[in-house]
């Protein structure tokens, strides 16, 4: 019999690591080629890791709630064949394909922070001459935290051979933070990096339930949303703007190709596709709402890369992401909305599905409300909502004079950082949003 070494596979350029949250074979355990062996969860989602070969399960490298870098054994599983030596799995090419679990799904918003973690970054990185190993996710929030060599040295791990986990030095940073916060003053920087102003934690309400309410555990996603919303208020100020958009040509012209569309291209075209279509350009005319903060630091993002936010079934939403938006012709917009929304809803979005997005956008009219104030998505600056198209009567300007129609109205609302992007920019943007689709070409060719 010959061992087979089950490498944890990579699951997007920028994933380094993923946690075990659940063995589903354990050892002496037949399988089968395709067998789910294990379910991980990555910062953005939680997934399975099948079995690429049949055998019997011999070894489980590391437990529930261990972290394990890409690329390392995470089981040996012993296979038909003479070979003696473990048979090492394959590279990227041969590596089993991670899918999201029907049961376990994470999202981006809420998410946790999307710090960068790509290879240059890594190789720049100050902590090169380490005492032990660091991830590059954990180099990157020690690098945005500010914290030193020694002290990211003093962090005891939990992970594999003492290794320091997200978990590990996040939970070090919020200690940190909340002790030292009461002598924290505010000081002049010396130098050319701004300094940082944390935000004192909050302290936690606790309520009595009593004999007749029902208590319910927050599932895994719940607590991530917990966790992301209080984290975003108590980021950044958040500033809401409104805007009322006449879309009668824009509904019009949908009635008119929508049959045809989807005739040729076997899928419908929603209405979706034509808001991310105005967004983008709005995007491209105002680039400084397209940012993130760091610090004193306004990073202008160069891609456009536009989340919808996306309900599930069970009620948690997921934030998929169109890379490079301001690229794509309404077709492949509408391709690629249809795309997410349906990986969506039946779990088989990846990790890379719900990263790196630079600027949400959220339907809440597809609820029947007619406004609302969304919170951001961190690390983004802004997030826009549309309500529900309704019928109204409106005043409509013509050369012989004004009169009284019925159109379709909608109400869009902008919610931004208020640390960088002041009313002017923010109500200015959303205008030109509400300009784009007014001004919706009724004989446009798709």
């Amino acid at each position: 019999m010959a061992l087979y070494k089950l490498l944890l596979p990579k699951m997007g350029e920028s994933v380094s690591e993923a946690t075990i949250t659940k063995w589903l074979k354990q050892p002496g355990d037949l399988i089968d080629e395709d067998d789910t062996l294990l379910e991980i969860a990555t910062d953005k989602v939680d997934s399975e890791v099948p079995s690429p070969v049949k055998g019997i399960l011999k070894e489980q490298r590391y437990t529930v709630d261990q972290t394990v870098q890409v690329g390392e054994v995470v089981a040996i599983i012993e296979i038909e064949g003479q070979n003696e030596e473990p048979v090492i799995q394959q590279e990227e090419n041969t590596a089993p394909e991670v899918t999201v679990a029907e049961e376990h799904i994470d999202l981006n918003i809420p998410g946790v922070d999307q710090l960068p973690n790509t290879a240059a970054e890594t190789a720049s990185s100050p902590y090169e001459n380490a005492l032990r190993f660091y991830s590059p996710l954990v180099k990157n929030i020690a690098r945005h935290e500010g914290l030193s060599q020694d002290e990211l040295d003093r962090i005891q791990g939990t992970g594999a051979e003492g290794r320091v986990t997200k978990e590990d030095i996040l939970a070090y940073v919020a200690q940190r933070d909340s002790s030292s916060m009461p002598h924290k003053s505010i000081q002049a920087s010396t130098g050319t990096e701004a300094p940082k102003i944390t935000p004192a934690a909050p302290s936690q309400v606790h309520t009595v339930a009593n004999g007749s309410d029902e208590i319910i555990e927050m599932d895994r996603m719940r607590r991530l949303i917990a966790d992301h919303m209080v984290k975003s208020v108590q980021t950044s100020p958040h500033v809401c703007s409104f805007v009322e958009a006449d879309v009668t040509n824009l509904v019009l012209w949908r009635n008119k190709v929508k049959d045809a569309y989807k005739k040729r291209e076997g899928e419908n075209i929603t209405f979706t596709p034509l808001f991310i279509e105005a967004i983008s350009k709005a995007l491209k005319d105002f680039p400084l709402v397209n940012i993130s903060i760091d610090g004193y630091n306004i990073i202008k993002k160069k891609n456009i890369n536009i989340g919808m936010a996306a309900a599930l079934p069970n009620g948690n939403l997921i934030v998929p992401v169109i890379k490079n938006a301001d690229q794509l012709s309404l077709v492949g917009l509408s391709k690629s909305v249809n795309d997410l929304a349906q990986r969506s809803r039946a779990n088989k979005l990846k990790p890379d599905d719900t990263q790196d997005g630079t600027f949400t956008f959220t339907n809440i009219g597809a609820f029947g409300n007619i406004m609302g104030t969304p919170i951001i998505n961190q690390p983004q600056a802004a997030i826009l909502a549309v309500g529900t198209i309704t019928k109204k009567p409106a005043v409509i300007e013509t050369e012989y004079g004004d009169m009284i129609g019925i159109r379709h109205m909608m109400y869009l609302s902008l919610s931004y950082d208020h640390r960088a992007i002041d009313g002017a920019l923010g109500g200015t943007f959303l205008k030109r949003v509400a300009d784009y689709l007014e001004n919706w070409d009724s004989n446009r060719v798709i």
